[in-house]
Parts: C-alpha cells; sequence; structure tokens
C-alpha cells in the first residue's frame, strides 16, 4: 500500500472529533476511496461502504430518502446485520455529491448521533455550493491531493530516515554532496513523468513500463473530460474547451487564461461569464487556480485580481503525457529544444498547493511576472517564488523589479533550479528544484500547540 500523509489527517479526525462528520474533498481517482477504507477496516469493528454514484446510476434506493427514518431503513436493508453502536461503527456516504439532498441530511444524522460517519466526493464544492441548507457546524472538509514528491520518493523506495536527512540539509541551508543530489534530481524527473496517482504509480512499481502508465494517464483525463461535460448541459462544451485549453495556455509565453480564445461568440466575452465554469475545474479538483497580484500586500488574498487567472493540471503526470506521449527522453534527459518550463511551473503549483498555499502570482505590466507568490504567516510577508528549468537560472528581470520595490517590503525571494548548491544572494535563495517538498503552510497547522496567554485584569 502507498504510504499517505492524508491518512493521519482521517484517522485524528475520527479518533478526537466525534460531533461532527468529516468530508474528504477531492478530485477523482487520487485514491480517496481507498484511503477511507483503509482507515475506516482498521479503526471500526464495522464498516460499511455505501457507493452513492453507483446508487444512483443502478438502483436508486436513496434517491428518494428525505429524512433520518427513510435513511436507516434503507441503510438496514443492506447492512443491517453489520450495525452496531456509534463507536464501533463507520457509514462511508461515497460520492455524496450524487445526492446533493443527502449532503443536507448530515446535520440530522450527526445530530442523532447512532454512528460514526465519513463521506467523499470529488465535486463537493460544486455540490455544496448547489445544497439548499448547508450543514454548517456538523460538518468539517479537508482536501485530499494526488502524491507529492515526498511521497513519491516514499513509494519507489527511497527510506524516510534518507528523507529526513535531506530536510535537517534544507532547514539548515546546506547543499546536498553530488551522488545525493543526481539521485534527487533523477527521482525528481521521474515524478514529473509517472505523476501522483496512486495508479500510476502502482503501475509504474508493478514492471516500470512507462507506457502502460501513459495508457492509464490517457483513461484518467478522458474521465476528467466527460466529468467536465457533466456539470451542466448548456454549458458542458465550455467547461471542457477551458480543460482542453491548459496544456497549450502552459506553452504560452503569458500562461494566464484570454477569454477570447474560449469562445468565438460575436460578442464580448468578459471574465467574469466564466466565472462559473474556473469555479467548477477548481472546485472538482481537476485543475489549480492560480490568481494574479499586481499590488502585493500580506495576506494576499486581500490583493487578488479576479479577472487574470491562470489554470494547471492537478497532476503533472498528466500534463508530459498530454506534451510528450511516450517519448519519455523529453523529460528525462536534457533534450535540445525541449523547455520544460511549463511543466516545473505545475509540478511547483502542484506540490505547493498539496501543502495548503494559496497560490498566486504577480503580473504588472512595468515590472513584468514572477511565477508564484506564497503568504510567508512567519514573517507575516509574502515571499516570490521564481521557478527556472533551465541554465539561466540566475536571469530573473521580474524578480529583481519585485524585491527591489520598497512599498512591498519584500525581505527575501527563492529560486527553484536543478542546480546543486545553495547560494544566497542580493536577497534571492537559489534552492534546488526538489526542496519544495520541504514549503508548508502554517496557516492551519502545526506541529506545535500555540498557546495564549491570558491577559490580566488591570489594577
Amino acid at each position: 500500500m502507498l504510504y499517505r500523509k492524508f491518512e493521519k489527517n482521517i484517522e485524528d479526525f475520527l479518533s478526537n472529533e466525534p460531533n461532527k462528520i468529516l468530508l474528504v474533498n477531492g478530485a477523482r481517482q487520487i485514491g480517496k476511496s481507498y484511503l477511507i477504507r483503509h482507515v475506516g477496516k482498521k479503526m471500526f469493528n464495522h464498516y460499511i461502504e455505501i457507493n452513492l454514484k453507483e446508487d444512483k446510476e443502478s438502483r436508486g434506493i436513496f434517491a428518494t430518502v428525505n429524512n433520518i427514518e427513510d435513511f436507516h431503513l434503507q441503510l438496514g436493508a443492506i447492512a443491517g446485520n453489520k450495525l452496531g453502536k456509534k463507536e464501533d461503527t463507520l457509514i462511508f456516504l461515497d460520492e455524496i455529491q450524487s445526492y446533493p439532498h443527502l449532503m443536507t441530511m448530515l446535520k440530522f444524522l450527526n445530530q442523532e448521533g447512532r454512528y460514526t460517519y465519513i463521506a467523499s466526493g470529488s465535486q463537493l464544492g460544486v455540490a455544496l455550493s448547489q445544497t439548499a441548507s448547508v450543514p454548517i457546524g456538523s460538518i468539517s472538509i479537508m482536501e485530499m491531493y494526488p502524491l507529492d514528491f515526498e511521497e513519491f520518493l516514499l513509494a519507489m523506495g527511497c527510506g524516510q530516515e534518507t528523507i529526513d536527512g535531506v530536510r535537517s540539509k534544507f532547514l539548515a541551508g546546506q547543499s546536498l554532496n553530488q551522488s545525493l543530489h543526481d539521485y534527487m534530481i533523477q527521482q525528481f524527473r521521474l515524478y514529473l513523468l509517472v505523476g501522483g496517482l496512486p495508479e500510476c504509480i502502482n503501475k509504474f512499481l508493478e514492471n516500470r513500463n512507462m507506457a502502460h502508465v501513459r495508457k492509464i494517464q490517457h483513461d484518467i483525463h478522458e474521465l476528467y473530460r466527460i466529468d467536465a461535460s457533466q456539470y451542466d448541459a448548456e454549458r458542458r462544451l465550455v467547461i471542457r474547451k477551458i480543460y482542453d485549453m491548459i496544456p497549450s495556455n502552459m506553452e504560452n509565453k503569458k500562461k494566464r487564461i484570454v477569454v477570447k480564445r474560449i469562445e468565438d461568440t460575436g460578442t464580448h466575452k468578459q471574465f467574469s461569464d466564466y466565472a462559473e465554469e474556473f469555479e467548477y475545474l477548481t472546485n472538482s479538483g481537476i485543475a489549480l487556480a492560480v490568481q494574479a497580484i499586481s499590488n502585493p500586500k500580506f495576506p494576499l488574498m486581500e490583493s487578488e485580481n479576479k479577472n487574470l487567472l491562470k489554470l494547471y493540471m492537478n497532476d503533472v503526470g498528466l500534463l508530459t503525457y498530454l506534451l510528450y506521449g511516450t517519448n519519455i527522453n523529453a523529460v528525462l534527459r536534457e533534450e535540445k529544444g525541449i523547455n520544460l518550463g511549463s511543466v516545473y511551473e505545475s509540478v511547483v503549483a502542484q506540490e505547493l498547493h498539496a501543502h495548503g498555499f494559496s497560490l498566486h502570482y504577480y503580473d504588472n505590466k512595468q515590472k513584468g511576472e514572477v511565477d508564484y507568490l506564497v503568504d510567508d504567516y512567519n514573517n507575516l510577508s509574502v515571499l516570490p517564488i521564481e521557478v527556472k528549468s533551465g541554465k539561466d537560472y540566475t536571469t530573473h528581470s521580474a524578480l529583481n523589479n519585485f524585491i527591489n520595490t520598497p512599498d512591498y517590503g519584500i525581505n527575501h525571494a527563492v529560486v527553484l533550479s536543478n542546480e546543486r548548491e545553495i547560494i544566497v544572494k542580493g536577497g534571492i535563495t537559489y534552492l534546488p528544484i526538489y526542496y519544495v517538498m520541504f514549503y508548508s503552510s502554517t496557516k492551519t497547522s502545526s506541529d506545535t500547540d500555540i498557546i495564549v496567554p491570558e491577559i490580566p485584569l488591570p489594577q
């Protein structure tokens, strides 16, 4: 079984949050159901799994359930002999977005407290926006993603001790020796090909045949395209068109969405006319949104430009499949004429997103573009990140302009590249690109408790 960090999140929630229901959101084929099933069977004596998408497409026994009495009648009919008490019975409602009315019912099932519940879906963001009464206070939503690079390393046989040693080097600002650096770069390039979707990784581990992996990536990409066209009868073709545009946008100098390329309607369309389509692609987890910032201030969400947006694939393996097919040398070797800039940007977006960062980029007509801006919660400032795939990694005029703008108050910047040595120069730290796996947002989580002291009454 592939190691997933998210397993601990599920276990901690089920152990410590008895008064809420966990909803696990994320794209299809990232391993949500498998992981929940594994944890559920490990932690509970009685485990019941109901796939509501399959139910909707076949028997439809939960389609007309509109109160908890009816729900329990149907539940008892299919799993009566497996039901125990709340503390030893977990009911997993998979693909719950298939029945939005059950989303509302979660509040009452939670209040009743007869069993422990967990739910998952691939389009929960979309479903919640269409739910008449969102069960706020009764649910907690967590996002799950494809395997990140650290999880990929573990799957490839790299030991945790080695990864911890590399992390220590990162925290100390030290470079790896040449042999370990070469190993990490080779594994990183392999990750660009295989990606983080569990089925692809398992197939690669089975026979290391990239043709077989590419076939799976083809099938998953087609599944995402089909899902995109099922959302709305009127807008389905537009959603699919935007999704299909992502790889070609990545190859443009300016990778942002250009509205006039989406539809030829004969009318002047605004960016806001496609807000629902963009929202669907990101809420369903099949695309990552990177919002533009022209005048950065911490926190970045206060400075977002809603009319400028970049979209990235949710998995870098899907992108390299679409760009290069079975020609793996385009990625594994530094082939002349092949610019991996868009691939490197995509994998960094994937890593930052999986580690809790909201994604932004800098866009200024006078000063240029910087690949990523993230909130630095430790220093209450903005951290710019530039991604370089070639030898000219020290050439970055837009980043120089950015950090030299006094109004921005930028103290530090990062450039990620293939180079081994860590160099600090002019407020910029040059890091090997694999070190991105250790960047983590501290916005919502911490390894230590944060105790706020009491405020004494004035004397």
